[in-house]
């Protein structure tokens, strides 16, 4: 099989990801979703929209997001409008949350767990896709990049925790205190992103990954522990486990000792394992060739 390419920056600025962007060589069509991570309150980590709004007017996009699952400010709509806009994102380009109006179930060809994945049920009214990623560790996941971008990103709040429970359970009590051995819960990311793949197409994704603010903890934390090592830069495929894995080997093999604890968390939760099982399930390839464009 011939390796997927990643295309990288060290540049980390507005102009950066646009060129990265064009260097794709991909033209998003129709109406186009921009998938991010708007932020629990608290935390301060998430992209800044100062720095990615004009790669979101480049594609004439709109912000997507869904609803957690978890007792925060952003698992009901209304508070999670609020955090949105204090966040700046609403100063920048039209915003949606995907399941404000309810979910629905798209289907998950021959997954490790998963029959159905409940996304947001505004993701029809979209035609393609940038998966705009801060990639950074995770409590429950090791670390968070396109994967989990697309997978527990999309999923309504229905959905995540069907995801979390391996696809026994959408009671979040039930979930939260019967959580399923750590592999299935990764391989159902998986799955659930092969779900999201299929039904987009393909061809109508593309993903970007800002190495930036590399803390051990997700968007999602209010209080995330500060970063020990520093931003590496920008990471750009039309192949989301080429592009995970490259931001994994970066974070491994870069020289800077801040890099232990953020290794440590990515090991602990066995993390890359969300990357091999996407490779089985099809979605992309684990050996990628890194293409400098500085």
């Amino acid at each position: 099989m011939e390796k997927s390419k990643v295309y990288f920056t060290k540049e980390i600025t507005p102009e950066s990801l646009i060129k990265m962007y064009e260097t794709l060589g991909v033209e998003l069509k129709g109406k186009v979703a921009v998938k991010l991570s708007t932020g629990e309150p608290g935390g301060h980590h998430f992209l800044n929209p100062n720095l990615i709004k004009d790669l979101v007017h480049k594609v004439n996009g709109t912000i997507v997001e869904c609803n957690t699952a978890y007792g925060g400010k952003r698992d009901k709509a209304e508070d999670h409008w609020k955090a949105i806009k204090d966040h700046g994102f609403m100063d920048i380009a039209t915003v949606d949350i995907m399941d404000e109006e309810g979910d629905m179930p798209i289907p998950v060809e021959n997954g490790f767990h998963l029959k159905e994945d409940y996304v947001g049920a505004h993701l029809k009214n979209y035609d393609s896709m940038l998966v705009l990623s801060h990639f950074k560790g995770h409590l429950m996941g090791g670390f968070g990049g396109a994967l989990k971008n697309i997978s527990i990103g999309i999923g309504s709040s229905k959905g995540k925790l069907w995801i979390h429970s391996a696809g026994k359970s959408t009671n979040q009590a039930e979930v939260w205190d019967n959580l399923p051995e750590q592999d299935n819960f990764l391989e159902s990311m998986a799955d659930a992103s092969k779900a999201v793949i299929n039904y987009m197409g393909k061809e109508n994704m593309v993903y970007i990954s800002v190495a930036n603010n590399l803390s051990v903890d997700c968007d999602c934390d209010f209080n995330p522990h500060a970063p020990e090592m520093a931003d590496l830069g920008i990471f750009a495929s039309t192949d989301p486990v080429a592009l995970d894995q490259a931001c994994y080997d970066a974070v491994v093999n870069a020289e800077d000792p801040g890099k232990a604890a953020l290794i440590e968390r990515m090991n602990l939760r066995h993390g890359i394992h969300t990357v091999e099982a996407a490779n089985k399930l099809g979605l992309g390839n684990r050996e990628y060739e890194i293409v400098n464009i500085d």
